[in-house]
């Protein structure tokens, strides 16, 4: 097993920045809004129903459980950039 020179080369140290902001929360929102009337649009004409109700409710709920997706797709994207620019950070000072 190869090690390397330096201990802690694989240690991300805690950032002193606030990564949630006002900003960002709002972004995520607008975002995850967007695409779940987007979704649910898509999703709705593939209900096998013709009551009206049954297709919003089980067409909203599956845009809801998509749309959670994507927000965690959203938050792990932000947590990798941000872990980048700290790794990219800590080579520049090297």
């Amino acid at each position: 097993m190869a090690s390397s020179s330096n201990h802690n080369d694989n240690i991300i140290a805690p950032s002193e920045q606030k990564h949630v902001t006002p900003v960002t929360i709002a972004v995520d929102l607008v975002l995850v809004g967007v695409f779940f009337f987007f979704m649910f649009g898509w999703v709705k004409s593939h209900v096998p129903s013709t009551d009206p109700k049954f297709v919003t409710f089980f067409g909203g709920l599956t845009a809801l459980c998509v749309a959670g997706v994507f927000w965690m797709a959203i938050q792990m994207f932000r947590v990798v950039v941000a872990g980048e620019k700290i790794l990219k950070a800590e080579r520049a000072k090297r």
